[in-house]
């Protein structure tokens, strides 16, 4: 038998007797997954990822790319701009979340994990073999120092999280245990279980939430081979990984050696493909990939194009109001701006017809509510809430305006001048004044992209005609990401991700307590008592049906707020590599995974 085989049988027997050891003591049976709602689709002792290829074979180079710059290594603080190549490849998680279901992890650092029921409490099980690249062994000591480096210096995210932790207690070198009683939230245990674990002995906590390209060491199969500032990072694949036989990690990580290069523009960072300078690339310009593969390398075969369909929601893209600002603390001044914003015409003229109009903050998914009514349990939750919605987005019959298609449209503009009239706004020539002081409606249009400029000055454009001025101002990614931080900005463009599973990052998104802080990815300035209750009504939920209503009674109270002008979003995936990689038949629920990829022999 092969040594992963001979690992595996190992792990399971082992699992077995600890498993029936806790029964016998009374107390929760172990378990090797966690899933939100219901079981993990994997039995104990699966061999692999579903998604993986285990006989996927070792060795090569993969380039990739990225816009923009960084100077930092650390994207688990507030400061600094920093890749995520850290914390997926030279840290690790307790747990890793499987891309084939909506929300389930699975045992990594931690070989088993106990929890009741009720979930008021998650003791973990370290895998013994758990080292550091410097050697060094990987305990509760350093799952302690992790979580409380993250709840004190982490992202806005993490610090509110942890904060429903009640307690942390090392019960030996390798079992800690979390109490969690209280908190009422049965997302909570899977986040702690994706918690990225750091060495206490080479981490400063001095230093831990300043900027630093220094290379961390991990537990991770990756090590940082070399760092230019702003325009490169290298990884190379240890040798002495620990967990190479492990059933989540097999057939993932092929690649020796992962290089990520960083491109100021788009513009650039296309160019660079088609010269052949990396080798994997995700297009999300639809101009481009209608018109801007007809190079030598895709007709003579060397570079592939492939169409993935997705099977995850699409999200909320928007240009997003900072209702912070008086300017747009008025619902109707918001519902009124998203009148002028023409996507039939941006789409057939910019985009090559190829985009779907934004309906929701869960597009293409069971989870969405435009195009139905809400059903029963919705209308409890929206009562309870006391969520105020109108009859229309409550129905299911709300849609985003939609415009004759000539960038004209003069109906548009007579209800947007309406709705403005409302909220006390006149248009006296071609200047929008407020009737009770004289200012002009003038506001900031932030963007980081050529792209995002381009759109931005047709939304201008359109704009201009009732009276409107919006400045477009494109910044660097540093300022960009500084001034967003701080919700310095009157609009930005932003796209909110979604999956099959919303859960606490919700709060950050849209809860009251993430609106004032620093960092935090509410960047509308939600406060609202009726969405915070609806988000706890989502983590609260046992069952999928209920969790499901939950999602949509938010959605709909989102819709309902208009902080957003929906824009529009890619039905499918659109893929350009090098023809000399290779990729598993099975596609993950999620999407491709370039950690599942490797390099073809030659």
């Amino acid at each position: 038998m092969g040594r992963w085989l001979v690992t595996n049988l190992l792990f399971s027997a082992a699992f077995a007797l600890m498993t029936f050891g806790a029964v016998a003591e009374g107390t929760p049976p172990l378990r090797h997954g966690i899933a939100m709602h219901g079981e993990p689709a994997l039995a104990p002792g699966f061999e692999h990822l579903p998604y993986a290829n285990p006989q996927a074979p070792k060795g090569g180079r993969i380039t990739l790319a990225l816009q923009g710059t960084f100077d930092s290594l650390n994207p688990l603080i507030v400061l600094g701009v920093a890749p995520d190549v850290v914390p997926r490849y030279v840290l690790q998680p307790l747990m890793m979340r499987s891309a084939d279901e909506p929300f389930t992890i699975y045992g990594l650092l931690a070989r088993a994990i106990e929890m009741p029921e009720d979930r008021s409490s998650i003791t973990f099980h370290l895998d013994p073999r758990a080292r550091f690249s410097d050697g060094h062994s990987l305990t509760a000591e350093d799952v302690r120092f992790s979580f409380e480096m993250l709840k004190r210096y982490g992202k806005p995210f993490h610090r509110s999280s942890f904060g429903h932790v009640r307690a942390v207690e090392i019960l030996d070198p390798h079992r800690i245990r979390f109490d969690l009683s209280g908190s009422n939230d049965r997302e909570l245990p899977l986040l702690i279980g994706m918690m990225t674990v750091f060495p206490a002995h080479a981490t400063n906590p001095e230093t831990f939430d300043k900027t630093s390209l220094t290379p961390p060491v991990g537990s991770g199969p990756y090590v940082i081979s070399e760092v230019k500032p702003g325009e490169r990072v290298v990884l190379t694949r240890r040798k002495d990984y620990w967990g190479e036989d492990l059933p989540i990690t097999r057939g993932l990580y092929n690649f020796d050696e992962i290089r990520y290069d960083f491109y100021r523009d788009a513009n650039t960072l296309f160019e660079a493909f088609k010269a052949g300078l990396y080798d994997f690339r995700i297009e999300g310009d639809p101009g481009q990939w209608t018109t801007g593969y007809g190079i030598p390398a895709v007709r003579s075969g060397q570079v592939v194009r492939e169409t993935m369909a997705t099977r995850l929601p699409k999200g909320m893209n928007g240009f997003v109001f900072n209702t912070r600002k008086p300017l747009f603390s008025d619902v109707r001044v918001r519902e009124a701006v998203s009148y002028l914003f023409d996507f039939d015409w941006v789409n057939r003229n910019l985009f090559f017809g190829q985009l779907t109009r934004s309906n929701s903050y869960f597009s293409g998914s069971d989870l969405a509510s435009t195009g139905r009514p809400a059903d029963a349990r919705e209308r409890m939750l929206l009562a309870e809430s006391q969520s105020p919605l109108r009859d229309d987005i409550l129905e299911g019959r709300w849609e985003p305006p939609t415009s004759d298609g000539s960038g004209r449209d003069r109906d548009m503009a007579r209800k947007a001048l309406t709705l403005l009239a409302d909220a006390g706004w006149v248009l006296e020539g071609d200047i929008l004044r407020k009737k009770a002081t004289g200012e002009f409606f003038t506001f900031e249009l932030l963007v980081n992209s050529r792209s995002q400029e381009r759109l931005g000055l047709n939304f201008s454009q359109s704009l201009s005609r009732i009276g409107i001025q919006a400045r477009v101002r494109l910044v660097d990614d540093v300022q960009y990401w500084r001034r967003l931080a701080r919700f310095d900005f009157d609009m930005v463009q932003w796209l909110w991700p979604a999956s099959l599973s919303p859960g606490n990052e919700q709060r950050n998104r849209w809860g009251s307590a993430a609106a004032q802080r620093s960092g935090s990815h509410n960047h509308a300035g939600v406060a609202s008592p009726a969405i915070d209750r609806l988000i706890d009504a989502l983590l609260e939920a046992k069952r999928r049906e209920d969790f499901v209503s939950a999602v949509r009674a938010l959605d709909r109270t989102l819709l309902s707020g208009f902080y957003v002008v929906p824009l529009f979003y890619l039905k499918d995936q659109w893929l350009a590599y090098s023809s000399d990689l290779n990729k598993p038949e099975t596609v993950p629920l999620m999407g491709t995974n370039i950690d599942t990829w490797w390099r073809k022999p030659h």
